[in-house]
């Protein structure tokens, strides 16, 4: 069997380059705040927001307003992706924030249009992709295919910075409470609402350090110090490896820390079954979702760290000339002032230590009540069909917080497609219905 695997050299794929724009409409006056009434709010504007917005721009439902804390078409998804000057996603052409069954310009004709933007290595993926094998997307042009979905589908004026504090769920609307970037408080009546929050960053076990965190302690999403001569990664998937090479390419030394046995490298960080409709059938088939216990169980085999095949030649190298140190198959004991302690009392020291250690899927906690929520083993309680919260059905939740019902996919771009499919056609029945019965 032949292996397609991607170049090295994507791994410096350009960034920020000048993407011609797409001619969008005004922006609106965004001093006042977003307006006070809406059939639809959408709470982020990363891929998954970018995803069910579009639906309903396709579905007629133009009365929906984008609340993100950036206040960008997918600015968090980027900006930390910056953070680890990231310049090569995991997630193939195939996979992109759109709608199905629409002819829209999908991420490989974006690519296309574009050919002469493109590397000669980032038109080989783009040959790849068109030739049906596994293909890898550059930041760049999926950022500019981001701000393109967002211009064509009306989504840049109807996006406003924020943050939403609260939702207040009655039975024919819902409350979202918020403030702009100046602390200006806001108050939008919708209809329904869509939870398009993402993850955040998974905290260090209590067990590692006791009061405030250790000087010289820092997690992956914060910007960390590019001094120093030696420098401690702790984690095992694809954000420690960027987290590696920076300091390689920085001309420091590392050490590697890893629970596991050994590093995984692979070209998904899921399972390929779990994108088609026999692999979410596992977790939500015809027959009913299957026991919790054994979606408990897929989950936790499925959400393992690895890291993209493009690393492993530098990192060999880099670990034969010592350069890099990995620790492989000792957890963690405690975390101190520039130090790790490994199971068994050995210490590793560094300038700096850099916490990578995954990331856990915003549920809607703190915006719904937890008897709304329903929170199980850190999962929300959703409807299968429609991926409504049970105990408030104008709500619905895509992303990561799918998972428990679309299986491990559902944390991924082409599982925001899936679930956005479900959420838009339920959200624009409502609105059509209350339309006719207005008439």
């Amino acid at each position: 069997m032949t292996r397609f695997l991607p170049h090295p050299d994507l791994l410096d794929s350009p960034r920020h380059r000048d993407w011609p724009a797409y001619p969008g409409r005004p922006l609106p006056d965004r001093a006042g705040g977003p307006p006070e009434s809406a059939d639809v709010v959408i709470v982020g504007a990363g891929p998954a927001g970018l995803a069910v917005a579009a639906a309903l721009w396709h579905l007629g439902v133009p009365d929906v307003v984008l609340v993100d804390r950036v206040g960008r078409p997918a600015g968090r998804f980027h900006d930390r992706v910056d953070l680890l000057d990231q310049r090569v996603l995991r997630s193939p052409y195939e996979h992109h924030p759109g709608v199905e069954g629409y002819r829209d310009c999908e991420l490989r004709d974006f690519a296309r249009l574009h050919w002469a933007q493109l590397t000669r290595v980032e038109r080989r993926e783009v040959r790849m992709s068109q030739a049906g094998h596994r293909s890898v997307v550059p930041v760049d042009v999926f950022e500019a295919y981001c701000r393109h979905t967002a211009d064509i589908h009306g989504v840049t004026e109807r996006l406003w910075p924020g943050s939403v504090s609260a939702l207040s769920v009655d039975t024919d609307r819902v409350s979202v409470a918020g403030s702009g970037p100046d602390g200006e408080t806001f108050d939008v009546a919708a209809r329904y609402v869509v939870l398009c929050q993402g993850e955040e960053r998974r905290a260090a076990p209590d067990s590692w350090w006791t009061g405030d965190r250790p000087a010289g302690v820092s997690y992956w999403d914060e910007p960390a110090p590019a001094d120093g001569e030696r420098a401690v990664v702790v984690g095992a998937g694809l954000t420690a490896a960027h987290l590696v090479r920076n300091a390689l390419d920085r001309a420091q030394r590392v050490d590697w820390v890893l629970r596991g046995e050994s590093e995984r490298y692979q070209c998904s960080d899921v399972n390929a079954s779990f994108f088609r409709a026999e692999g979410r059938a596992r977790f939500d088939g015809q027959r009913g979702p299957a026991p919790w216990a054994d979606r408990l169980a897929l989950m936790a085999g499925q959400r393992r760290a690895s890291v993209m095949f493009e690393f492993r030649p530098g990192f060999a190298e880099a670990e034969a000339d010592g350069r890099l140190v990995v620790h492989r198959g000792v957890p963690v004991a405690a975390v101190g002032d520039r130090s790790v302690e490994l199971a068994g009392g050995r210490r590793v020291r560094g300038d700096h230590v850099i916490l990578a250690l995954g990331t856990v899927p915003s549920i809607g906690t703190g915006l719904l009540p937890d008897s709304v929520v329903g929170a199980r083993d850190g999962w929300p309680d959703l409807d299968e069909r429609t991926l409504a919260y049970r105990r408030a059905p104008r709500v619905f939740a895509a992303g990561a917080a799918t998972c428990m019902v679309l299986g491990p996919a559902g944390r991924n771009i082409d599982g925001h497609r899936v679930a956005t499919a479900r959420i838009a056609a339920s959200v624009a029945a409502g609105v059509r219905d209350r339309a006719v019965a207005h008439v």
